[in-house]
């Protein structure tokens, strides 16, 4: 019974989209390494609680099918300010934050990130 659930949950990691723009936050990528976690020993590991083995599978299986969204369909597909999904999805890429963070930080501090030989986490030490 554990490799069936192996299987199927492998077949999951493999259809579930990797999101580039999100590299280290992708729900898909966090998603592959639980699944390496929870089993080590692949087919033969053993599954203390099937139930909710299962139950986590039939969950993962909804947000994957967009179960809810379809279920449930929005009149507009902005939200109450009127930002739309690609600007969102734009907002929250990887890069646009890490320039966010960029300019959050003083100039002084810019400066000497950008002319210290060291990185500022040895700084602290």
């Amino acid at each position: 019974m554990a490799a069936s659930r192996y299987r199927r949950f492998l077949r999951l990691c493999e259809e579930w989209p990797a999101e580039r723009s999100k590299w280290q936050r992708d729900l898909g990528a966090f998603l592959r390494q639980r699944v390496a976690q929870a089993f080590r020993e692949g087919e033969n590991t053993p599954i203390s609680d099937p139930e909710a083995c299962d139950q986590m599978y039939e969950s993962l299986v909804r947000i994957h099918t967009n179960f809810y969204k379809n279920k449930y369909p929005r009149l507009k597909d902005t939200t109450f300010t009127g930002v739309t999904v690609e600007d969102c999805r734009m907002i929250l890429a990887t890069d646009i934050l890490k320039q966010m963070e960029d300019r959050k930080k003083g100039t002084w501090k810019r400066l000497r990130e950008k002319f210290s030989a060291k990185k500022p986490e040895e700084d602290l030490k």
